[in-house]
């Protein structure tokens, strides 16, 4: 299961295997070059940027992205990577090797749908914070857009209308991992993946499609999903455009 509980934010994941490139099919042509469903290590891009990993009290335990606003100050994850307890949340894009290319930002207010926060229902599995400005590195008032740029948030995209690229951060490795597929319906409010190798920490990974919008994060069912070869997501659909409606008019963070 890749939700974590509140313990294990401090808990280390046990290590995988990359699945073989032999074991996938082979993409088709109106979907981009190279074979589907293979976990490989993210090259850095200026898409994986904007991917990074979340970190509580030092410790690594989902991932996040950065999505286009009007303030260039926010990120989605899933909403139980959030509803923790934990106050001292820091994002860090493009994170690498122990590394922080492009600093580390203080998460501040956060944007939970009331399906999740009245219930925790896995089909409100999503969620919006706003992240501090860097400050003294690059100006006073830069957001982290700014600085590594922010996918689109799009709801109401067809289930497997196209391909999708899911980055993410296995606790037990020490750089990102993506896998390019596409998905399929589980329910009217679920889709799912087959990626190999998403491991604990990987909850609120985005799934971006060729377009560069956010189309699922991983979450939802099982709280993202019961093994790490198959992953879920919620179908974004109108809480969802609601609730970023909502972080967009939210207040920036101090």
């Amino acid at each position: 299961m890749k939700r974590p509980s509140r313990s294990a934010l401090h808990a280390v994941a046990v290590l995988f295997a990359v699945a073989s490139v032999t074991s996938a099919s082979t993409a088709a042509a109106d979907d981009g070059s190279g074979p589907f469903g293979v976990t490989v290590a993210a090259a850095t891009t200026a898409q994986t940027a904007r991917v990074g990993a979340l970190f509580a009290g030092g410790r690594r335990f989902c991932t996040a992205s950065v999505v286009h606003s009007p303030r260039h100050d926010l990120v989605v994850t899933a909403a139980h990577c959030l509803d923790g307890g934990a106050r001292d949340v820091m994002f860090v894009p493009g994170y690498r090797d122990g590394e922080a290319p492009y600093g580390a930002w203080r998460l501040g207010r956060r944007f939970l749908p009331q399906g999740w926060v009245k219930g925790r229902g896995e089909d409100s599995d999503v969620a919006f914070a706003v992240v501090a400005d860097r400050g003294g590195e690059g100006g006073a008032g830069e957001g982290v857009e700014d600085v590594v740029g922010g996918n689109r948030f799009v709801t109401g995209m067809a289930t497997g209308a196209t391909a999708v690229t899911v980055t993410g951060y296995p606790n037990a490795r020490r750089a990102p991992v993506g896998c390019t597929d596409k998905p399929t319906s589980h329910s009217r409010r679920q889709q799912r993946i087959a990626c190999p190798g998403f491991s604990g920490g990987t909850s609120g990974s985005p799934w971006v499609n060729g377009d560069g919008e956010v189309v699922g994060v991983l979450g939802g069912h099982d709280g993202g999903g019961a093994t790490a070869d198959v992953s879920f997501s919620v179908v974004f659909g109108a809480e969802a455009a609601a609730l970023y409606q909502e972080a967009e008019r939210g207040s920036p963070s101090n």
